[in-house]
């Protein structure tokens, strides 16, 4: 099951994905971790990038294809694997479809969550994450059973993405419309695309996607 999960900021793809995984064992890949990750244990393209990441330069396209590839050649993503943050534009998309034609693989599916952008202020300035394991929450909508306490991991320790604020949402929604929706049409084309109403309730945006992962 190899999946990509599209949508604007806060449209809840984070949550979606930590229930895909918990549910289906296959790893959510961020490219931002993966990154990490490659510099941390020092292959050629980890220092590649450090020396980049470094210099204040960006991580060119072709050198996260390779730390991505790298990373699919490992055992937990046998099974398949969610990719978080990649690809954001059609030239990454194109890069995408490459390098899982030569590895003799496919996506299964492509997964729209589709929002109202009226909303999404309000979503992205109430979440925050457990500092230890990442499972996401929402000041109003996903609050953690216990009061102060991770769900998942017992922890107290919490923190916020610092542009995680009403003012950030739209710059964030004008790269997102720009860069990334085009993709939308993209998978459409392919026949990947699946679309879900993000409007809903958390456990009804898993049903929906449920229902699509059934299928594959």
């Amino acid at each position: 099951m190899r999946l990509i999960l599209l949508g604007p900021p806060g449209a809840g793809k984070g949550t979606q994905a930590q229930r895909i995984v918990e549910k289906y064992g296959i790893p959510q890949l961020s490219t931002g971790d993966m990154l990490r990750a490659a510099v941390q244990a020092g292959t050629e393209v980890g220092k590649r990038a450090d020396a980049l990441m470094k210099a204040g330069k960006l991580v060119p396209d072709e050198v996260v294809n390779a730390i991505i590839s790298e990373r699919l050649d490992q055992p937990d993503c046998a099974k398949g694997f969610i990719l978080d943050g990649f690809p954001r534009t059609l030239v990454q998309a194109d890069a995408t479809e490459a390098m899982l034609k030569d590895k003799g693989l496919e996506l299964s599916s492509v997964i729209q969550i589709v929002v109202d952008d009226g909303i999404l202020a309000h979503r992205v300035s109430g979440r925050y994450t457990c500092a230890n394991c990442g499972a996401g929450y929402h000041d109003t909508d996903n609050k953690p059973s216990v009061e102060g306490v991770c769900d998942r991991c017992g922890s107290t320790h919490f923190k916020r993405r610092p542009d995680d604020n009403a003012e950030t949402v739209v710059t964030r929604l004008q790269a997102y419309y720009k860069e990334t929706s085009p993709l939308i049409g993209y998978y459409y084309a392919k026949g990947k695309l699946k679309s879900v109403d993000g409007m809903a309730d958390i456990d009804h945006v898993t049903g929906e996607i449920e229902a699509i992962l059934s299928k594959l």
